[in-house]
């Protein structure tokens, strides 16, 4: 029943309501307000059906109830009151202004919401620390501070500007005084100045909600910067020996203060004007020029190399090459010039060109390979310059063994053998060789092996050897049989064979035959003599005795066996004396002279025999060594 009745008094009270008239009400409730500090405020506030008493207050407190709020000199209420408007107006607006403020009808126990006012203070004009003209080095990193004091509501924005452009890299400080309030706000640009800055004009904008616009400060930047040198060569080309002049100019805040030369990084002595001149050469290509200007702030310099035309200069002669036979060899030199020189190789001795440029390759070398390699330049532009560098091609082989002439040796007497060895890389030994032994070094016997370096090589090529086989004593088969000379290396063995040969006696055969010859003679002649004395004796019968004989003993009938009276009475006179000449009786001493032996062994002193020299040539004299042995005219 009661969910029933409900709705039944609403209906009654609606009504009833009716019948007694609207309630006081709020037509219009003051807003959120921001006044620029100075000017003036209004907060709005209307009533409807409501003809009593209205306030406002301000954080609380009542202004008053009076139009003209006595008390608050600055504050009024405006608007027709009979139409239910009560405006707030404050006029000039100062700090202590801002606050919260209600609106409130007292009888019908109406309050408005609360409604804040704002005061906005504009921003002073900022500071610029240093201004109006600052000071900078050029290269050196600069901070400029740019700084807002006062009250300023809300706190400003410091800018940047130049030439009406924003400029980044900026920090921003703020300084708080106490609580709530703000004692200053700094802003602070940070950059590079360069030489370009030197008079710009840079502006620090301090600009809030409160003014908009904002308010600027600008300063002036002088910049100091080291030198900024540009370096002239007059001529840039030139040729070797000619002269260049060198300028050196430069623009600097402060004014410069002085001039250095260098070249190549040493020190020009001497030199401490804006201008240099020099006498070009061939170093000033790879070797600058600079010029060092200095002021109280730095210094700079720069540098610039000459066109210099030279002739060929060398600069890496070529190293000598060593290649075993089939393998690939190679050469390198260079030659600096201006203009590059034209580089050519040809063989020592030889005018075929081979190659040209820094390298030469020869593919699979033999050993007709080796030699001396030349590397050329001809003479530049000027005339001078230019040359040649060889280097030697060594081709690597097994040994390459000569018998070199040795001379024919006598029987019995010393000997020497001899072969000449080249290799490279050089042997590890060479080696003589016969039937029963051999020998490298030293002496085994009547063996001596000796080994000297031999007085000229073979064009790329190691110098030779030569080893040497001494012999002494030589023996019948020494001359019949060869001796072998060889060595080898790490690429092989080579060996030749050598003889020796035989000197003969035969030109001092030829003096003992002639001396023979000689004797023989002679004997004829001594018999010939006797037989006619004996049969001149016998005819005249004077004769008789056994001392008128001659005897000549070492005949080879063997008549010694004969007795004494066969001799005495002749009876051998038919057959004559029998005479032999034995050559064997001739010897050759060491010195080469011949010596005769006594045919007659003692019987007779032979003083000396010779072979005839003229047809008149005779026996001097022969003497008997025991009575009845008579001497021979």
């Amino acid at each position: 029943t009661l969910r029933m009745l409900l709705p039944a008094l609403l209906v009654l009270l609606f009504c009833f309501r009716g019948r007694a008239g609207t309630s006081p009400h709020f037509l219009q409730q003051p807003e959120d307000l921001v006044v620029l500090l100075g000017e003036e405020a209004q907060l709005p506030c209307a009533l409807g059906a409501y003809w009593g008493l209205v306030q406002w207050t301000k954080d609380g407190l009542a202004l008053g109830g009076e139009r003209d709020l006595p008390g608050w000199s600055r504050y009024w209420i405006s608007g027709n009151a009979a139409s239910g408007h009560h405006d707030l107006h404050i006029r000039p607006v100062e700090l202590e202004d801002e606050a919260s403020y209600e609106c409130q009808a007292t009888q019908a126990g109406l309050r408005s919401r609360p409604a804040q006012l704002h005061i906005l203070v504009p921003p002073e004009a900022p500071q610029v620390l240093g201004g109006p003209s600052v000071s900078l080095v050029a290269g050196v990193p600069a901070n400029l501070t740019c700084r807002s004091h006062g009250d300023a509501r809300p706190t400003p924005e410091l800018l940047w500007f130049r030439d009406g452009v924003q400029l980044d890299g900026t920090t921003f400080y703020q300084t708080m005084l106490k609580e709530g309030t703000t004692g200053s706000t700094e802003s602070t640009l940070s950059f590079m100045p360069s030489r370009r800055d030197d008079g710009a004009t840079l502006v620090c904008r301090a600009q809030s909600q409160a003014l908009p616009v904002g308010r600027d400060t600008a300063i002036t930047l002088s910049l100091q910067y080291p030198p900024e040198v540009t370096l002239s060569a007059e001529p840039q080309t030139v040729q070797e020996g000619e002269t260049v002049t060198f300028l050196c100019q430069a623009t600097a805040q402060p004014p410069v203060t002085g001039y250095r030369w260098a070249k190549g990084g040493s020190p020009v002595l001497g030199a401490r004007a804006p201008m240099l001149e020099v006498l070009a050469d061939a170093s000033f290509l790879t070797e600058p020029v600079s010029c060092e200007v200095s002021n109280a702030v730095g210094s700079a310099n720069r540098s610039t190399a000459l066109d210099v035309l030279f002739g060929p200069i060398l600069q890496a002669k070529p190293e000598p090459v060593s290649v075993d036979v089939g393998g690939d060899a190679s050469f390198s030199c260079a030659w600096r010039g201006n203009p590059p020189p034209r580089v050519t190789w040809t063989r020592r001795g030889g005018s075929q060109v081979l190659g040209s440029g820094p390298t030469l390759r020869l593919p699979s070398v033999g050993p007709e390979d080796a030699g001396d390699y030349v590397c050329r330049a001809e003479p530049g532009l000027s005339g001078l310059g230019g040359g040649a560098a060889e280097a030697r091609l060594t081709v690597n082989v097994p040994p390459v063994v000569t018998a070199l002439h040795s001379a024919p040796a006598f029987l019995s007497g010393p000997a020497r053998l001899q072969c000449l060895v080249f290799a490279s890389p050089a042997p590890e030994a060479v080696v003589w060789s016969w039937d029963e032994g051999f020998l490298a070094a030293g002496s085994q016997g009547r063996f001596l092996v000796e080994t000297f370096p031999a007085p000229e090589g073979r064009g790329g090529q190691s110098p030779g050897l030569i080893s040497v086989l001494h012999i002494s004593g030589t023996q019948e088969s020494d001359f019949s049989r060869g001796f072998n000379c060889s060595a080898r290396n790490r690429l092989g063995e080579g060996g030749t064979r050598v003889s020796l040969g035989r000197r003969d006696l035969l030109p001092t055969v030829r003096i003992v035959a002639g001396v023979a010859a000689a004797a023989t003679t002679l004997l004829m002649v001594i018999t010939g003599v006797a037989l006619c004395c004996w049969r001149y004796g016998k005819a005249s019968g004077s004769f008789s005795e056994p001392k008128n004989m001659v005897r000549i003993p070492g005949s080879s009938d063997g008549s010694s066996s004969r007795g004494h009276e066969e001799e005495e009475t002749g009876s051998g006179e038919d057959q004559g004396p029998i005479v032999h000449t034995d050559h064997s009786d001739l010897v050759l001493d060491e010195e080469g002279a011949l010596e005769t032996k006594d045919p007659t062994n003692g019987y007779y002193k032979v003083r000396g025999v010779s072979p005839p020299t003229s047809p008149d040539s005779r026996v001097t004299s022969l003497q008997p060594k025991s009575p009845g042995i008579f001497n021979l005219p």
